[in-house]
């Protein structure tokens, strides 16, 4: 009898050290992603920071950007084969005016959701000069073609056009990395700007109450 009951007590202990071994180990398994999950969050990069959607911008806005404070006083909506670009017509309260156009550049490749290409332009003075269909030199740089065409447009506020019409545009890139564009809404007079940059984040506005 004795033997039965030390035997009795050894394979009773032996279950027990059996299930603490397996119950050690499947707690060192549930720990294991854990821990890796750890170490793969630890090893992402920091997320994107979010900027001012400039697309939402709306007349009456006060706008920052380029260390100058405007009104956005009038908007261009405009599109042309499934292409769409905002305009936005600033004022900087001395009469001083410049377009901010703001437009999605779809990126290659499938899944990929493109970026925003915001540029600030400055209208310059063409004393009477047409688009070229060749190089053409203003300032010192030399201009290519790249892009003609037209665009339907539709207006909001004061741009000085039409509620709605079409824009004929021609568009260069220069030696020195700036853009150049002449554009006309049809029936009326070429003028042209350049186009300079902004990076994300340069923009901040302030609604209207």
């Amino acid at each position: 009898m004795t033997a039965a009951v030390v035997l009795a007590l050894s394979v009773a202990t032996l279950v027990v050290v059996l299930g603490a071994v397996l119950a050690a180990v499947r707690s060192g398994r549930s720990r294991t992603p854990s821990a890796e999950a750890a170490k793969q969050d630890a090893a992402k990069p920091d997320a994107e920071p979010e900027y001012f959607d400039p697309r939402t911008i709306k007349v009456g806005d006060t706008v920052h950007c380029a260390g100058v404070r405007f009104h956005a006083v009038g908007v261009l909506h405009l599109s042309r084969q499934g292409e769409r670009r905002t305009e936005y017509l600033l004022e900087d309260g001395n009469r001083r005016y410049q377009w901010l156009s703001v437009e999605e550049l779809r990126d290659q490749g499938a899944g990929e959701t493109g970026h925003l290409e915001v540029l600030l332009w400055t209208t310059v003075p063409t004393e009477g000069m047409v688009p070229a269909k060749s190089t053409l030199t203003m300032d010192g740089a030399e201009f290519s073609p790249v892009r003609r065409g037209t665009v339907a447009f539709r207006a909001e506020g004061a741009t000085g056009m039409p509620d709605r019409g079409l824009l004929d545009f021609v568009l260069y890139h220069g030696n020195d990395g700036r853009l150049l564009a002449f554009r006309r809404p049809q029936g009326g007079g070429w003028a042209a700007s350049y186009a300079h940059p902004l990076p994300p984040g340069s923009i901040r506005v302030e609604r209207r109450s």
